[in-house]
């Protein structure tokens, strides 16, 4: 592993070869396989790669598990967030036990500005979804599997589709 700026890495982690940490902070007991983390800030029991990007500007809570080949920018993941292989955020925050699916992106700029993306706790992200910023999805909400996410998305509320349409109120179970 290479090590630049002001790293910390915290007892019991694992920083695996080929992984570059520049001016990074990695909690306890957690793993870094083959992956870039710049700027930013990992919490503790923490799986990260492989082949994984962690931008500046990004917090990462405890027992997170960013998948093969995600990449996260100026993005805040609350605890407990599983965001699978092939995935982005950027310029987003994730709340608390939620899930993004393998293949979702936030498409946080539109050819001039960029624009945040709000994910609430306990959401399913379906696979290959795209959240078109400035969104927000709210608690408990669901997206099916290749859903294009153009408008806000109220709690407890499943959408399908491209455009991403209501599909069904009740929310779902996050297990």
């Amino acid at each position: 592993c290479q090590l630049y700026g002001n790293c910390l890495v915290r007892s019991g982690s694992i920083i695996g070869p080929g992984t570059v940490l520049r001016d990074s902070i990695v909690g306890e007991e957690s793993t870094v396989i083959q992956s870039v983390i710049s700027d930013s800030q990992i919490g503790s029991h923490v799986k990260v790669g492989p082949f994984s990007h962690v931008r500046e500007n990004t917090q990462i809570g405890d027992y997170c598990e960013i998948g093969t080949s995600a990449e996260v920018k100026a993005s805040e993941l609350k605890s407990f967030v599983k965001m699978h292989h092939f995935s982005y955020l950027g310029d987003a925050t994730v709340g608390e036990s939620s899930n993004i699916g393998a293949g979702a992106i936030t498409c946080n700029f539109d050819g001039q500005d960029k624009h945040r993306t709000e994910i609430g706790a306990k959401v399913f992200i379906g696979s290959s979804t795209m959240l078109v910023a400035p969104v927000v999805v709210g608690d408990d909400a669901m997206t099916g599997a290749g859903s294009v996410v153009l408008d806000d998305v109220p709690a407890k509320v499943k959408v399908v589709g491209a455009p991403a349409r209501i599909l069904k109120k009740s929310g779902h179970q996050n297990n």
